[in-house]
């Protein structure tokens, strides 16, 4: 990846869209290098390119990049910014992460693992009752609780496919979806059917082309971007973030 500079970033056109899309947002663990480096000056450069939604992902610096969730918060206040969500993880830590999310002032937290493992329905069966307590400890913080899938949770176990597990045993007022479309394609699997199938229950999208596993600039993958956006309403979608290759940085 190259360095970050001001109009280094080039994002895909949405004259494809059926309206103009306007409130783009970005994962932060797209300029992850920068912002261990410089995470003030990296999110201005990022807002100033017009992004003003975006998700922090954990670091070895802390949720925020070094910053501390006050200075997260003031830091994105002063640049018209957005923290929309952030990744992490239900863990030995999990009551100080909700403390931090609700200082910082964003709106969801979105689990990106598992708590346990094993590729089973019991173990997802167990994996929803954890999710559903998660959202009501968010909730009780003024926040929303959500998972982000991979391509594993689409593995099937006695002919059952995970994913169905965790979305059929979870409460959709309290565990909110993100769903990574690149992934679902990745897998095999039709986004369009989850759609229509759970609808509603996809306020937060990861969107990212992708060929075969690996992520990809848009329009080099198997990403139907313009036919998901036509979905959107269905879907439940309120904020996508772009992620990873699916915006290029040159060097300037």
């Amino acid at each position: 990846m190259g360095a970050l500079a001001a109009g280094s970033v080039l994002l895909p056109s949405y004259k494809f869209a059926p309206k103009k899309v306007t409130n783009a947002g970005v994962q932060l663990y797209t300029f992850r290098s920068e912002l261990m480096k410089d995470p003030k000056g990296t999110l201005k450069i990022i807002a100033d390119l017009g992004i003003k939604q975006i998700e922090s992902a954990a670091s070895n610096k802390g949720l925020y990049y070094g910053l501390t969730p006050t200075e997260m918060k003031q830091t994105c206040k002063d640049l018209g910014m957005t923290l929309r969500s952030g990744h992490c993880s239900v863990d030995a830590n999990w009551q100080r992460t909700i403390d931090q999310a609700a200082e910082a002032g964003q709106e969801y937290l979105v689990c990106s693992s598992l708590p346990f493992n094993g590729d089973t329905i019991a173990n997802y069966q167990k994996v929803s009752e954890r999710f559903n307590k998660a959202g009501e400890e968010c909730k009780k913080a003024g926040l929303k609780f959500g998972y982000h899938n991979h391509d594993f949770e689409f593995k099937k176990d006695k002919g059952q496919v995970l994913y169905d597990i965790l979305l059929d045993n979870t409460d959709a007022k309290l565990v909110h979806m993100e769903l990574d479309l690149g992934w679902v394609v990745a897998s095999g699997n039709d986004p369009f059917a989850y759609f229509k199938r759970y609808e509603g229950r996809f306020p937060l999208w990861h969107l990212k082309d992708m060929k075969g596993k690996g992520s990809v600039e848009f329009g080099n993958g198997g990403l139907d971007i313009v036919g998901m956006l036509k979905q959107s309403k269905q879907a439940g979608l309120k904020y996508f973030l772009l992620n990873r290759k699916s915006i290029r940085q040159v060097r300037r």
